[in-house]
């Protein structure tokens, strides 16, 4: 019962937890790439997402408006450590830690500071990992929702409940070792026609590619095309190999 009292009181936070698990159909997690507003519409002043960029330390690449309602001011670029009270910010890079590298799905209760211009206020956050277009994780979809007056101060909070679900592992699967290392996991292609089949796949219809233009994957970042170095029409360049000895001389084969 109190799980479904929290998806009542929370609901932006189940809903994004359900659009990463349709979205993850059968992978470990999906794509940065794969996520698109419309399929959060209702919960994207509460979304956030994630960029790991040093041990225990993430910040906001994207955030929703919510979140700067909190701070009183724009969060994009700030680390998600600021959200929390100094006592509370090395658990929270301690979960990040796990949500990483496990990878896992953490979930955090909340709960604000109070004093003058803070009232009462209670939050919670769900933390979901992402893989980044070089294949691995170090993005995560997030979202954070609160009950109660937000108040005239910047709110900062105290983390009062952790939970944390590991997406590899016996625990994980509910099998004997062995038979988790043999299970495969089903592949992405055997999925059902449908919006969220479709993202999974990376396929794309016609109609969506107009619809969404050239960066039809939603938040996806541009790719940077390496392009090498220009030659002239003629140059001919044999490869050579040059030493460099201790007299001083180069000496080209």
């Amino acid at each position: 019962m109190a799980r479904f009292a929290d998806q009542a009181r929370f609901g932006a936070i189940a809903e994004v937890e359900a659009y990463w698990q349709a979205l993850r159909a059968g992978r470990l997690v999906p794509r940065r790439s794969d996520i698109d507003p419309r399929g959060i519409e209702r919960a994207l002043e509460y979304a956030f997402v994630l960029e790991r960029i040093a041990a225990g330390l993430a910040r906001l690449r994207i955030a929703g408006t919510h979140l700067s309602d909190l701070m009183g001011m724009e969060v994009r670029g700030m680390p998600l450590s600021t959200f929390f009270t100094p006592e509370s910010r090395a658990q929270v890079g301690e979960v990040l830690e796990q949500v990483f590298d496990s990878p896992a799905i953490a979930t955090l209760t909340l709960t604000a500071e109070r004093g003058i211009g803070k009232p009462a206020l209670e939050g919670k956050v769900i933390l979901l990992p992402l893989m980044s277009d070089l294949g691995d994780v170090t993005r995560v979809l997030g979202c954070l929702a609160t009950q109660g007056a937000v108040g005239r101060a910047p709110r900062r909070f105290e983390i009062t409940g952790v939970e944390t679900r590991p997406l590899l592992g016996d625990a994980a699967l509910g099998l004997a070792p062995e038979e988790a290392v043999e299970a495969p996991a089903p592949d992405p292609r055997d999925l059902p026609a449908g919006s969220y089949g479709e993202a999974a796949r990376g396929e794309f219809t016609a109609e969506a590619e107009q619809r969404n233009g050239a960066d039809r994957r939603g938040l996806a970042e541009q790719a940077i095309t390496y392009r090498g170095p220009e030659r002239r029409q003629g140059d001919r360049r044999v490869a050579h190999l040059r030493l460099v000895r201790s007299d001083g001389d180069d000496v080209e084969e």
